[in-house]
């Protein structure tokens, strides 16, 4: 087994950025989901709300970021607000950026303001984890692992068979068979000098109905999943992993780098 492609998406929701080489912290892949649109009770706004943020290309750079060639600065000094990935999520400190607002509430078309995350280490993961693990802004767990096999599984049950890009992983990998991951759950994977804990499986929403280059929206694959993966109440399709690195440590994963699967 081997790591095909590598992915990041800087801004929760928006369109993915592709390496060749990117570095893991305890949290994710350096520059993750560190930020966020959010509404006017501190709320994240996901594609299942506002598909159009499929659209938004977010692009980090020294000190900020560039949301479609709109630049944005870490807002060190700016308001302080506690924020939630989802309303039922605990809340977690972020700094809002508010040059920023009026440039997302045009482009997704409602009252939306901007936060990041400056210190990831505030976000303690929920469930499956140890007591020190961390994720940014992601939706619970740091890093989301996919199978190219269990992709073409999944196709081979639709009419028209849906891209990797319509699933958002951080980490895909080749050379597994179809659903291989599911064994993984509990154990640990080594993907080059890391070791990285299988959660739990991921369990599939809406978002998997865009199409992440137009935005639009279908009803396929969340159906399809829904006659064959349904598992323990979920549609499940890849897994989270949370990476075996304590506060402070860094690591480095490349495209190509082998898979192993070690507990």
């Amino acid at each position: 087994m081997r790591i095909t492609s590598l992915h990041t998406y800087p801004l929760k929701g928006c369109r993915r950025l592709d390496h060749d080489v990117a570095v893991i912290e305890p949290w994710g892949l350096a520059g993750d989901r560190r930020w966020m649109a959010v509404d006017a009770d501190g709320v994240g706004i996901t594609q299942r709300e506002a598909p159009a943020l499929a659209l938004l290309r977010a692009v980090p750079r020294p000190g900020g970021l560039e949301v479609n060639g709109f630049a944005v600065d870490e807002p060190v000094d700016g308001p302080a607000a506690m924020v939630r990935v989802f309303s039922s999520k605990p809340p977690v400190a972020a700094r809002l950026a508010p040059a920023a607002a009026g440039f997302l509430s045009d482009h997704l078309e409602r009252d939306v303001r901007l936060a990041w995350l400056a210190d990831p280490t505030g976000r303690p993961i929920q469930r499956n984890a140890d007591e020190d693990d961390r994720v940014s802004l992601a939706d619970g767990f740091p890093i989301l692992l996919t199978s190219e096999a269990s992709l073409d599984a999944l196709n081979g049950w639709l009419d028209e068979p849906v891209p990797m890009t319509r699933f958002r992983p951080n980490l895909v990998l080749a050379g597994a068979d179809a659903w291989a991951e599911d064994k993984w759950v509990g154990g640990r994977l080594r993907i080059g000098e890391t070791t990285y804990r299988v959660a739990e499986p991921c369990s599939r929403c809406l978002v998997i109905t865009i199409d992440q280059e137009t935005a639009e929206r279908g009803r396929e694959p969340l159906r399809t999943l829904g006659q064959f993966r349904r598992r323990d109440g979920g549609l499940h399709f890849g897994v989270n992993l949370i990476p075996d690195l304590h506060s402070g440590e860094r690591s480095v994963i490349r495209a190509g780098e082998p898979v192993l699967s070690v507990s």
